[in-house]
């Protein structure tokens, strides 16, 4: 698998976390208080995965974004084979605890997957949904303004890696 975007360089390291412990380990969530991380916990949802079940594929609506609480996730992209014209799905990166990913769904609107992402073992993972992050924003604005602006350093991110990636396909293309 190649290094890429999808790769999540804001996560801290560890296999297994309590709920509140991956939530102020995120990028997103780490300026908010004790008191406004309480709030989150509320509005939070808890899923579980089994070995090879699709939590979302590619081309789908999002809905959110989600934090890996224990487990691995991974992440590939559908190719089409020019000879056979069929679909195989094509590793991008594995994700582990404390990572996060689908983060773009929650600045959307009815925006599609760029990728599937199935669970590869046992997984929690902790949903945070658009209608969440609206929730927070409605009754603590303080702690939607965090969020907002750490979910923009996400996105901003990724968007120079995404250049970056695309600058150097090009260099190499170059004569």
């Amino acid at each position: 698998m190649v290094s890429s975007i999808w790769e999540n360089l804001f996560s801290a390291s560890g296999k297994e976390r309590s709920i509140r412990t991956s939530l102020k380990e995120n990028l997103l969530f780490k300026d908010l208080s004790l008191l406004q991380l309480r709030g989150l916990e509320k509005v939070v949802h808890i899923r579980h995965y089994r070995p090879g079940e699709t939590i979302f594929k590619q081309g789908e609506v999002g809905v959110g974004m989600y934090i890996i609480a224990s487990g691995r996730v991974d992440i590939a992209i559908d190719e089409y084979q020019s000879s056979s014209g069929d679909l195989r799905l094509v590793p991008i990166v594995q994700l582990k605890a404390g990572d996060f990913f689908g983060e773009l769904a929650l600045v959307e609107n009815e925006g599609r997957r760029t990728a599937t992402a199935t669970a590869h073992e046992e997984c929690i993972l902790i949903g945070f949904f658009k209608p969440d992050l609206m929730e927070i924003i409605e009754r603590s604005p303080s702690a939607g303004v965090l969020i907002l602006l750490r979910l923009s350093e996400a996105l901003g991110t990724r968007l120079h890696q995404t250049t970056a990636m695309i600058t150097e396909l090009k260099r190499m293309r170059m004569p």
